[in-house]
């Protein structure tokens, strides 16, 4: 992967996450987006480079919650 492809998927969790800020569970609310609509690959992708990243608070609770349950 490279890092322009790491770079791209932190924008887009962080670019889900300020869209839903309003929703009464932002984490929930990312973490079904994210598992409807990212290939596994993009979610392995994302979930290796997640812990260095600057992710929104919500965003991180997300891919934690779906990395949780992906090992």
């Amino acid at each position: 992967m490279s890092a322009h492809t790491a770079e791209k998927l932190i924008y887009m969790a962080n670019q889900i996450a300020r869209n839903v800020t309003h929703d009464p569970d932002p984490v929930a609310m990312i973490a079904d987006h994210i598992h409807a609509f990212w290939s596994p690959r993009m979610k392995a992708d994302v979930f290796a480079v997640m812990n260095g990243a600057e992710l929104e608070p919500t965003a991180r609770a997300a891919l934690e919650r779906l990395a949780a349950h992906a090992s």
